[in-house]
């Protein structure tokens, strides 16, 4: 080789050297400096769900498809070299989409903010109205806890009869962390049902002994007269005199039909209850008007207690400590009939009331408060 090739050999050959020195560089800033470029988002706020025992590389894959973050590769490389690929914690993430991944990243290992909620249940919301509260609060999803209180498995184990955790779901203020799993909630709410009823129990036992000879009550009876109860009036003291006329339907010769003839247990078979179809009559109907004939004339809706004798399938509502307690010790009366001395309003029907031993007299009053 002459000396003037090996001149241009040797200069390609620092060029070369010099050019790949320069790459290494230019690629290191850009590697050193992804943690802290932010990303090129709008802004706007993304949902990022990270489940328990997810494994990190699903973790940045789940990251880049929710707009978080780019190069999900490098992100498991960035998290690696820092030792928090394993210190990811689980939860739903709500991240704005312009951080950079050394936020993100800082964001997933710090956990979502365990927020403590105060849910108040009122007394008397069927379990659709309680969903809905729970969910509004941003506790749980509503078909979460719908699967749940529906599921056969976990009414079995919850020691629960029919087909849903109706009744059940004890009315009071609960607090719960944000979010809660759905089966969770519900257990705290049935508990506390358990823990109230128990204690009534032990305090009505001759007047729970006296239903049971009477109508073979057990206690899946007592919380639906309860319900019912809790339906028809607002005021406290009515409760076990409103409880004495649904047992005195049911037990006196003078009422022979034996039905309890009450609206808000047909209202609920057309809004709530699981049944194999919608009752004809239900169908295209007001639920926030008033009953018509149509409805209180269909048999197939198996709530309507104007068609069918006895207590209706199930609970129509959640029951508090009042209704329960009135439902175990109805006042000992003769009353047969009742009628809310104010029928107007949303809250129409729901008392003071007027109580009848007769029909005429109950006629009379119905004319006076309900023209």
């Amino acid at each position: 080789m002459s000396k003037r090739a090996f001149r241009w050999a040797l200069v390609c050959v620092i060029v070369s050297f010099l050019g790949l020195v320069g790459a290494g560089v230019w690629g290191a800033h850009v590697v050193m400096s992804y943690p802290l470029r932010p990303h090129a988002g709008a802004g706007r706020v993304m949902t990022l769900k990270v489940s328990k025992g997810m494994r990190f590389p699903e973790v940045a894959e789940a990251a880049a498809d929710a707009g978080l973050i780019e190069k999900p590769t490098w992100f498991r490389i960035y998290a690696m070299y820092r030792g928090l690929a394993n210190k990811v914690r689980a939860g739903t993430y709500e991240l704005r989409d312009d951080l950079p991944p050394r936020d993100v990243l800082d964001a997933l290992v710090k956990g979502v903010e365990e927020i403590d909620v105060a849910v108040t249940i009122p007394e008397g919301k069927n379990l659709e109205e309680v969903f809905a509260l729970i969910a509004d609060a941003g506790i749980a999803p509503v078909a979460d806890l719908e699967a749940v209180a529906r599921d056969a498995e976990w009414l079995k184990q919850e020691g629960i009869e029919g087909e849903t955790a109706e009744g059940y779901l004890f009315p009071d203020t609960f607090r719960w962390k944000k979010p809660t799993p759905a089966k969770n909630v519900l257990e705290t709410m049935v508990k506390k049902h358990r823990v109230v009823y128990d204690d009534l129990r032990k305090k009505h036992e001759k007047t729970l002994e006296k239903l049971q000879k009477q109508l073979n009550w057990g206690n899946r009876e007592i919380v639906i007269l309860a319900s019912i109860v809790e339906k028809e009036t607002a005021e406290p003291s009515e409760r076990p005199r409103v409880a004495s006329v649904f047992v005195n339907r049911m037990t006196m010769a003078s009422f022979p039909s034996k039905r309890l003839e009450t609206d808000p247990t047909v209202r609920y078979g057309c809004l709530v209850a699981v049944a194999p179809s919608k009752p004809v009559s239900c169908i295209g109907w007001d639920p926030a008007g008033r009953l018509h004939r149509a409805q209180l004339d269909d048999a197939t809706n198996r709530y309507n207690t104007y068609q069918h004798a006895g207590l209706p399938p199930g609970p129509i509502a959640n029951p508090g400590r009042g209704a329960l307690e009135a439902a175990m010790a109805p006042e000992s009366s003769q009353y047969l009939f009742f009628v809310a001395k104010d029928a107007s309003g949303q809250e129409r029907g729901r008392g003071p009331h007027v109580f009848s031993k007769t029909y005429e007299e109950h006629t009379k009053w119905v004319a006076k408060y309900q023209k």
